[in-house]
């Protein structure tokens, strides 16, 4: 498979052999009866983050937060890290380097999947929060809370902008530059203000801990013991600060911007009058813009609250965008995930081009599972779209339920079903190109 591919979204309508229209027609369906069941049956709120959960044996969280446990894990990934840096700078520089795929299949899809099944596993693997601690520096100055999660927004925008926008996003040398600029970056921020950098402005522990508000894996608030549960009672545990529905919305935008940008009337469009750095560019800020736009507009279009309630909504409101967001992820890029993923972990067996058979996985083939059976890949990518909308529907209706007045509470989530129906439509609609 060709490097360039990485940069662009799973095809259009060639390979999803369901009728686009009954695709869009089943969605809006399940959307609409989801919202008529949480409507009249669902009239009290039943999220709740403050749920104790489950408590898991002792002995796991007792191995979990061991320090033996924590450095070795910490270690692994810096080794790991070390692995991915001789590929990129001394290994072959063409489609045979392990690069690309590290960064847009493992790192970008993969680091959602883990974080969903565990937790928010870069806090543990993060290279930069390992180097920090090893240096044994306190922080200068303290974090301001004015920035929030806006250093994370950008620095997701950056990464969706080298893959969708930038002239060459499969270049090494490209990937190799973003990618040392983003660790000295967040080194210095470490630096300046501590590890509370990392957890602000780390555009991939912000990334990871957005995931990982669906994961059914958590910890008890008082025990701090690790316990399991129904993840819609995590989901609300999302910081609302400063920058987070710009952070759900770059996640959003970029992933439906993919799948538009590889349409052939864009790219018509963008050959025709030149500039494709201009115009990737624009319509990737267009289409976060929109996301965020039109969910601020939702969130805030109700009654019966005052203005800094009001103001609030759209923060308390954002954690139902990301069962979308989700759901969008593994839709455009779950073949990704597992095949290039599979040609990932080969090509790393030989990071120099040497003939190296790390583990016997020189000799190993890829498996394409999926792109062999089009008809499961197309209902897997619709099924992970709609129930991810479904999931935000319900996740918006219970927030709701606590957060607005008796009067309001079914008409005040009106604005935020059209908006969601409006998502769901768009969504399919590019996924099946148009």
């Amino acid at each position: 498979m060709r490097v360039g591919l990485l940069a662009h979204g799973l095809g259009g309508s060639t390979d999803l052999p369901i009728p686009y229209t009954y695709a869009l027609i089943g969605a809006a369906w399940a959307l609409t009866f989801t919202f008529a069941v949480v409507a009249f049956a669902w009239r009290r709120p039943r999220f709740d983050p403050g749920k104790p959960g489950r408590d898991l044996p002792r002995w796991l969280t007792s191995v979990v937060d061991a320090p033996v446990t924590r450095w070795a894990v910490a270690s692994a990934a810096l080794l790991f890290t070390g692995w991915v840096a001789m590929a990129a700078f001394f290994g072959p520089q063409n489609a045979d380097n392990p690069l690309p795929g590290v960064f847009y299949v493992l790192l970008w899809v993969g680091l959602v999947a883990v974080s969903l099944l565990i937790g928010p596993v870069w806090r543990a693997i993060s290279p930069v929060r390992t180097v920090y601690r090893l240096t044994g520096l306190r922080p200068r100055a303290g974090y301001p809370e004015r920035w929030g999660y806006w250093p994370a927004a950008l620095g997701l925008f950056a990464f969706v902008w080298l893959e969708l926008a930038s002239p060459n996003p499969g270049s090494i040398g490209a990937i190799r530059l973003w990618l040392l600029v983003y660790l000295a970056v967040t080194f210095a921020g470490a630096l300046w203000v501590g590890e509370r950098w990392c957890a602000r402005a780390d555009p991939f522990e912000v990334y990871s801990v957005v995931a990982s508000r669906l994961s059914p894996l958590r910890r008890n608030a008082e025990t701090r013991r690790i316990v399991i549960g129904n993840p819609f009672d995590h989901l609300p545990s999302l910081p609302v600060r400063s920058g987070t529905l710009a952070v759900l919305a770059v996640l959003l935008g970029s992933t439906a911007f993919d799948s538009f940008s590889a349409m052939p009337q864009w790219r018509n469009f963008v050959d025709r009058h030149g500039a494709p750095i201009l115009f990737n560019t624009a319509g990737l800020v267009v289409f976060a813009a929109v996301v965020a736009g039109t969910f601020w507009l939702a969130a805030r279009a109700t009654g019966g609250v005052d203005a800094q309630r009001r103001r609030e909504l759209p923060g308390l409101m954002a954690h139902s965008l990301i069962p979308i967001v989700i759901g969008y992820v593994f839709a455009h890029y779950l073949s990704y995930l597992i095949e290039r993923g599979q040609q990932t972990v080969i090509l790393l067996a030989d990071p120099l081009g040497r003939g190296w058979n790390l583990l016997g996985l020189g000799e190993a083939e890829v498996n394409y599972v999926l792109s062999l059976h089009p008809s499961v890949l197309a209902t897997l990518k619709v099924g992970f779209v709609v129930a991810g909308h479904v999931a935000a529907v319900v996740a918006a209706h219970d927030r709701a339920l606590r957060l607005l007045p008796s009067g309001h509470q079914l008409t005040g989530q009106l604005a935020m079903m059209l908006v969601m129906v409006g998502y769901t439509f768009t969504g399919l609609y590019l996924l099946f190109g148009g």
